[in-house]
């Protein structure tokens, strides 16, 4: 590669859409391992804005860091999690619900198309998109454009303009991410974009929680008094050790906080269950 070819590309970057109220948000974002900023995104979502992450230092690819995040978010919340990521060669999404497998798609950095048709069909079933305007719309960004590549520079906006086309979609969903928060830009662009947006706040670090809701489950927790909460406890308890040990193995931060957050729910689960035996 060229000096003007490094100079040129795309710093890399993310945004993690919930499909949950900030204040929600707001709750398990710490067991991230770093403070972001955390605005509201349209009707009933909310994006963190990575200004960070491994990817930063090159100890980890992007896609891999924010698919583990974006399972962490959503293991044990009511809402998913829509990772959008990007570098210089390549753009693509992650969605994550619940303990269901993760599904996603890539686009090559020239736009074309590098995924599953399935993988874009389940991620419209799993966010209730109309089956037949949105699945049209989404079917027409798994084609193999004609003209991708042929510009100077069209191989950086190909993928760009694949996930403005996702987006676009998702509008119609109630997405509506602020001014200046655009898929392509890098993590410091987005950070000061991030930071000028009214009512924006800072998710907590690692480890704090806030003082009035520290001695309480939070409302997402879909075992909360019900009668499989020891049950669900154990079995994330169990899911979420394996996946801790093997994401500190491959310095994996991303799988490491979705591994911890399944012990962290877990646990928390057992003992609130205890604590409601009579």
């Amino acid at each position: 590669m060229s000096t003007e070819e490094s100079v040129s590309a795309p710093a890399p970057g993310a945004l993690l859409l919930c499909r949950a109220e900030p204040d929600s948000v707001a709750v398990v974002a710490p067991l991230l391992g770093e403070p972001m900023p955390l605005v509201r995104a349209g009707d009933g979502w909310s994006v963190l804005v990575p200004e960070g992450g491994p990817w930063r230092d090159g100890r980890e690819p992007v896609d891999r860091v924010v698919t583990g995040w974006a399972a962490a978010l959503a293991v044990g919340a009511p809402w998913p999690v829509l990772a959008l990521w990007w570098d210089a060669d390549r753009a693509g999404y992650t969605l994550a619900s619940g303990f269901r497998r993760p599904v996603g798609y890539v686009w090559l950095a020239n736009g074309t198309p590098a995924g599953e048709d399935e993988a874009m069909r389940t991620f419209a079933a799993r966010l209730g998109l109309d089956p037949v305007l949105d699945a049209q719309s989404l079917d027409r960004l798994t084609r193999t454009d004609p003209d991708a590549g042929r510009e100077p520079g069209a191989a950086r906006a190909g993928a760009r303009a694949r996930l403005r086309g996702l987006l676009a979609v998702l509008t119609r969903a109630g997405v509506t991410l602020p001014a200046g928060l655009d898929p392509g830009e890098g993590a410091d662009r987005l950070g000061a974009a991030a930071r000028a947006v009214p009512g924006v706040r800072w998710t907590e670090a690692a480890g704090r929680r806030p003082a009035a809701d520290g001695c309480r489950p939070a409302a997402w927790m879909p075992w909360t008094g019900g009668p499989g909460a020891r049950a669900l406890a154990v079995a994330q308890m169990v899911t979420g050790l394996p996946l801790t040990v093997w994401g500190l193995r491959r310095r994996s931060g991303g799988w490491t906080a979705a591994g911890a957050l399944l012990v962290g729910h877990g646990a928390l689960g057992a003992a609130h269950g205890l604590s409601r035996r009579p």
